[in-house]
């Protein structure tokens, strides 16, 4: 498997809005609540590793419609479920940055929180809490046979993105079906605890830290292979994450309140996370002779 990601960021930002591309890339049969473009499903390990590096601010839970398959009516909604409990995963915040991704003008576009919107690459890149799925992406696509987002890129914008097609021979396990519960799809134990209209601002984009903190919570405390969650580690994870108050967190709420107003500029990422501890990137040039 071998990418050309230089100027790109495809499966980092959502660009649908410099292209006709209107579908969600999409694994199974359930429509999300939110509408983030290619949210990264996170493993119970890259939560905890988030956690303990006091990034808990940068996590987001995704629930599903329940279109087929087992499901609960939480807050007037039926949302998929295991073993009748609402069935969810965690992925990285979203916020909007001034990004100007296959050389177009700079945009306002919802993008990963740990994206540098001026280089265009990872934050986390190779760090301790880079994630699985970050890492492989878009090994489990190839795998799988179904598109990729460098494939997109491809036929929407133009250029070579997938310069080898073949998966790598060391992929992680694809953690579908019974497998992923506990590792990497969770059930959230208390539907009831949901009834406060938690899902509206899963919907509508308002999710408190709060809310937030509650699925994180349960994903880092679940128990591989069952929804079994252990209580007192919920407890704890769930003060770990609300009281995180990270670069990524003040970042978010000043990429919010930016795009309602000023000017897309991705020099602005000096300003909003770096000068707040964003680890910086290399550059495309690093390491070229």
């Amino acid at each position: 498997m071998e990418v050309d990601c230089e100027g790109c960021a495809g499966c980092c930002v959502d660009w649908r809005a410099l292209a006709d591309v209107p579908e969600h890339e999409r694994r199974g049969p359930q429509q999300p609540l939110d509408d983030t473009y290619n949210l990264v499903p996170l493993t119970r390990e890259d939560v905890r590793g988030f956690l303990e590096a006091e990034l808990g601010d940068a996590l987001t839970p995704r629930l599903w419609e329940a279109e087929a398959g087992p499901s609960v009516e939480v807050d007037g909604r039926d949302v998929a479920a295991v073993a009748g409990k609402p069935a969810f995963f965690v992925g990285l915040r979203k916020p909007p940055k001034p990004v100007a991704p296959f050389d177009a003008d700079p945009h306002w576009l919802p993008a990963c929180a740990f994206l540098d919107p001026e280089t265009l690459q990872c934050r986390v890149h190779d760090s301790d809490v880079y994630p699985e799925e970050c890492a492989e992406y878009p090994g489990h696509n190839l795998a799988l046979g179904v598109d990729t987002e460098c494939e997109r890129v491809e036929r929407h914008v133009g250029g070579d993105r997938l310069l080898d097609g073949d998966p790598p021979g060391d992929l992680s396990g694809l953690l579908f079906g019974p497998q992923a519960v506990g590792e990497k799809v969770f059930a959230y134990p208390d539907p009831d605890d949901l009834a406060d209209g938690v899902l509206d601002r899963l919907v509508d984009g308002s999710l408190t830290d709060e809310d937030r903190a509650r699925f994180v919570a349960v994903a880092a405390a679940s128990a591989p292979g069952t929804t079994a969650v252990e209580p007192t580690k919920r407890e704890q994870y769930f003060e770990t994450a609300l009281d995180a108050d990270s670069w990524v967190g003040a970042a978010v709420r000043e990429w919010a309140s930016r795009a309602a107003s000023d000017d897309p500029d991705p020099a602005l990422g000096e300003s909003v996370e770096a000068d707040r501890g964003a680890p910086s990137t290399p550059g495309w040039d690093a390491g070229e002779d």
